[in-house]
């Protein structure tokens, strides 16, 4: 399928800590973005949430405390990861629900 676009779609996905938007913390996204001439442009990044990674979403998510441990904070990508979002339309499954409010919630922290 073809994808006619005029600016770049960044489809993107996170994995937190739980499903409580305010409280909960991200520990990975991954991103492709899609560009009006089709090229793509991928980035996965683990994220150490500051809080301990709760026995049953890392049995969700296959992501335990350990393998973040030496991950960058969210504030040390986030000027990173708002310029590889800069200009971009956004898709994902649930996003308007879960993913972009527990964006805007870590930019709290």
């Amino acid at each position: 399928m073809t994808l006619h676009l005029k600016k770049p779609l960044a489809v993107f996905d996170l994995e937190t800590t739980g499903t409580d938007i305010v409280d909960d913390r991200i520990i990975e996204i991954s991103i492709v973005k899609i560009l009006p001439d089709d090229t793509q442009n991928t980035k996965t990044l683990l994220i150490n949430p500051g809080i301990a990674i709760p026995a049953a979403s890392s049995m969700i998510h296959g992501i335990y405390d350990q393998d973040v441990k030496n991950a960058p904070t969210f504030k040390q990508v986030a000027k990173d990861l708002s310029e590889f979002f800069k200009g971009c339309d956004l898709g994902g499954f649930s996003i308007i629900r879960f993913d972009v409010p527990i964006l805007v919630e870590e930019k709290s922290f």
